[in-house]
């Protein structure tokens, strides 16, 4: 019986991408699903619970689902806290590595943290932790992790793991909060991966465009969100048309 695969994710290239990862990372047959937004995810889940749950054979239900922050009708932090009972392995698939995404996706249910921009092949070693009974965490958050519970650093678990009301309800917008950035303009080379971010290309698609490594064009989506102060990018490529910065 093939092992089922959810993977939740709004752009058509990253849930290519992702079940490649997958594929790559288990030996296992495995059975990918695909859903570009919490409707069809929720459509997908509901009919694994309907058909599979038959006594103590749970034939048919997800074994692992890899979820996206943002979609079009919603936060996939909705969809982590629904699936709270779900016998599933739920992983974060994000391009966001602050805390305030990090340990809200933690405590509603995630039990791995990847960031899509790492390479295939950490990915592809991070998910197979799963088969190790190891949490699969990107490095970048391993390390964020240990950095904010250590004791000199740590800010106090209760606060770090508070979740906004923004995550409770709908997706959180930045653009009514953003403020003018005639200070921090953004630099020639920002501005071209800023347009291809709102044209939909992949971090390293964006990469061989502009001939520059993927990790490259990461600093330079970090620098572009700390300037515009948005956290994803729709709302920077909204705000910077609004305010003539591409």
């Amino acid at each position: 019986m093939p092992v089922k695969v959810l993977i939740v994710e709004d752009n058509p290239v990253a849930r290519s991408f992702l079940a490649k990862v997958v594929r790559e990372s288990f030996s296992d047959q495995l059975m990918i699903s695909e859903a570009s937004d919490l409707e069809t995810a929720r459509g997908r889940i509901s009919e694994s619970k309907s058909t599979g749950a038959t006594g103590s054979h749970q034939t048919n239900l997800f074994k692992l689902m890899m979820v996206d922050l943002e979609l079009p009708d919603g936060n996939g932090m909705e969809l982590l806290a629904e699936l709270s009972s779900y016998p599933a392995t739920k992983i974060v698939t994000t391009l966001y590595s602050d805390d305030e995404h990090l340990f809200p996706a933690l405590q509603c249910g995630a039990d791995g943290y990847l960031l899509k921009e790492d390479r295939f092949e950490v990915l592809v070693e991070e998910l197979q932790k799963i088969v190790r009974g190891q949490p699969p965490l990107s490095p970048a958050i391993a390390r964020r992790l240990l950095t904010h519970f250590r004791p000199d650093g740590a800010t106090g678990i209760s606060t770090a793991l508070s979740v906004p009301s923004a995550f409770q309800s709908s997706r959180p917008s930045a653009l009514d909060r953003a403020q003018p950035v005639e200070q921090d303009r953004l630099t020639p080379r920002e501005s071209e991966v800023l347009t291809y971010l709102s044209k939909g290309f992949t971090i390293k698609e964006i990469a061989n465009l502009m001939g520059i490594k993927w990790f490259t064009v990461n600093d330079h989506i970090k620098s572009i969100y700390k300037k515009l102060n948005v956290s994803s990018r729709a709302e920077a490529a909204v705000l910077a048309s609004k305010q003539g910065l591409v």
